[in-house]
C-alpha cells in the first residue's frame, strides 16, 4: 500500500477519501491510473445540497457510473484518477445529490492540479501550443476555461468603479470590433462587447449593476474621439466627464503623418518621392528612438519644404504639449498649436490637409483633451491595451468569433482569481 499511500498524499486527500489502487497501463506510452473511493468518515462531513435544509444527516444513497479525470503527471507519466462518484442521501428531507469531489476542476474533465497547471501555460501562449505540451484537445482546454473565467467574472465586483477607459478591439477583417471597458483605478478589463457604437454603453451599465456596481457612480471616462463613444457616455454615464486620453489623441497625429506621407509619395515631385522611400518607419519613432543610421537619414532630409517633415514636427510639437504642468498652460499651448497649424497648412496648400484636420479636431474637442490635467483620472493603463489586444489574438489563434475573444480579454487582462494550485 505504500504506492497507494504516497498517491493519497499527492492528491491531498483528507480522510474521507482513500486511493484503493494505483495500477501502471503500459499502453500508449504507459499511464498510471488512481483509483479513488470514499471512506465511512466522509458521510459525517457533509450536509444537504439543499440550503433551505443544510442537514448533517446524511448517508450513501448509491454511486454513479465511474469515470475519469486527468492529473497532474506522475514520473513523467500521464495519470488519471478514476471514481465511481458517490451520491448521498439526506435523512431529513430524503433530497439525493451528488457529494462534491475535492480533486474534480471546473472544466470537469480535469483535476483542480491539473487545471491549475494548464491556466499557468495558457496564460503564456496559444491554446493549441499548450493543448501539444499536455497532451490534450484545445477543445476541452477552452471549455475548461470557458468554465473558470465564466465562474470568476460571476463573481466580479464594481462597486468602486470610477474611472473608465474604452477603446476598440479589431475582431477580424470586415470592420468587426469588439468595445472593451477597463478599470483605469484597478488597471484591469471589466467588460467587452461586440460593436463600437453607443448601444455598447447601454450593454456596459446594464452589466456593472449585476455587480454592485452604478452607472451613476463613474465621474471620468476615458475615450477615443468617436461621436458614437461620446453619445454613448453621455445617454447611459450621467455624472462621467468624457477625457480624450493622450494615446488616442497621439495616435490621431500619427494617422495624420502617414496620410501626408502617402500623399507626398504619390503626388509630389521626384525628389520628395525618393526621400520618402520606405520611410514609413521613420515617421512613426520618437527622434531618441532612431536608430543611428535614421538619425543621418533624417539630418539628410530637406524637412523645411517636405511636407512630410512639416507633418513630422506637428506631432513632435502636439506630443510636447502634454509636458505641459496645469491645464492653463497646455490650454495656451494648444490654441497656439492649432493656429500654427492651420498657417503650415496654408502654405503648403492641399498636402497638409490631414494636418489642418488634425488641428479642427483638436479644437473641437480641446475641453475633453484637457480633463488629462484634471486630478483623478490615469490613462497610462490604455496605453498598454494595444499590447494586450495583440497577446489575446496570439493566444485565441484560430478562434476569432467574439465569446473566445472575450472570455481570453478577461483571462489575459481582467485579473479574475483563478486558480494556481488545490488546496
Amino acid at each position: 500500500m505504500i504506492a497507494e499511500k504516497a498517491f493519497e498524499q499527492l492528491m491531498g486527500l483528507d480522510d474521507g477519501w482513500e486511493v484503493a489502487g494505483a495500477d501502471y497501463e503500459q499502453e500508449e506510452g504507459g499511464r498510471f491510473v488512481i483509483h479513488v473511493r470514499e471512506t465511512s468518515k466522509l458521510w459525517p462531513k457533509l450536509a444537504c445540497s439543499d440550503p433551505k435544509c443544510a442537514s448533517g444527516a446524511i448517508t450513501c444513497y448509491d454511486h454513479a457510473p465511474a469515470r475519469s479525470w486527468r492529473h497532474l503527471d506522475a514520473f513523467g507519466k500521464k495519470t488519471s484518477v478514476v471514481c465511481a462518484p458517490p451520491r448521498g442521501r439526506c435523512g431529513l428531507c430524503q433530497s439525493v445529490f451528488r457529494v462534491p469531489l475535492p480533486w474534480e476542476g471546473e472544466g470537469k474533465h480535469f483535476t483542480r492540479d491539473f487545471e491549475a497547471f494548464a491556466l499557468t501555460l495558457m496564460r503564456e501562449m496559444p491554446i493549441r501550443k499548450a493543448g501539444d505540451i499536455l497532451g490534450e484537445g484545445d477543445t476541452r482546454l477552452w471549455r475548461m476555461l470557458f468554465a473558470h473565467i465564466d465562474k470568476a467574472y460571476a463573481l466580479l465586483d464594481l462597486s468602486g468603479l470610477a474611472h473608465l477607459g474604452v477603446d476598440e478591439m479589431n475582431l477580424r477583417k470586415g470592420h468587426e470590433y469588439l468595445s472593451v471597458f477597463a478599470d483605469l483605478a484597478a488597471r484591469r478589463v471589466v467588460f467587452a462587447t461586440e460593436g463600437k457604437d453607443h448601444t455598447a454603453f447601454q450593454r456596459f451599465a446594464e452589466e456593472i449593476l449585476k455587480h454592485n456596481g452604478r452607472p451613476e457612480s463613474v465621474v471620468q471616462v476615458a475615450v477615443d474621439m468617436s461621436a458614437a463613444y461620446a453619445k454613448g457616455v453621455r445617454e447611459t454615464l450621467p455624472n462621467a466627464a468624457i477625457v480624450y486620453d493622450k494615446f488616442h489623441v497621439v495616435a490621431l497625429a500619427g494617422s495624420a503623418v502617414d496620410a501626408v506621407r502617402r500623399a507626398e509619395a504619390r503626388e509630389g515631385g521626384g525628389e520628395a518621392r525618393l526621400q520618402l522611400k520606405q520611410s514609413l518607419w521613420l515617421w512613426r519613432k520618437n527622434p531618441e528612438n532612431l536608430t543611428e543610421g535614421e538619425k543621418g537619414r533624417l539630418e539628410a532630409m530637406d524637412l523645411k519644404h517636405l511636407a512630410t517633415g512639416q507633418a513630422y514636427q506637428i506631432r513632435l510639437e502636439l506630443q510636447s504639449i502634454y509636458n505641459s504642468r496645469t491645464e492653463a498652460k497646455a490650454r495656451e499651448r494648444f490654441g497656439d498649436f492649432v493656429g500654427w497649424v492651420r498657417r503650415k497648412a496654408d502654405r503648403f496648400g492641399g498636402m497638409l490637409e490631414p494636418m489642418r484636420k488634425l488641428a479642427d479636431t483638436v479644437e473641437a474637442h480641446l475641453e475633453g483633451i484637457l480633463a488629462h490635467w484634471k486630478a483623478g483620472l490615469t490613462t497610462a493603463f490604455m496605453e498598454g491595451l494595444n499590447s494586450v489586444f495583440s497577446a489575446v489574438k496570439r493566444k485565441a489563434r484560430g478562434y476569432r468569433s467574439s465569446v473566445y475573444m472575450i472570455t481570453m480579454l478577461y483571462f489575459v487582462a481582467g485579473k479574475l482569481p483563478l486558480p494556481t494550485h488545490s488546496k
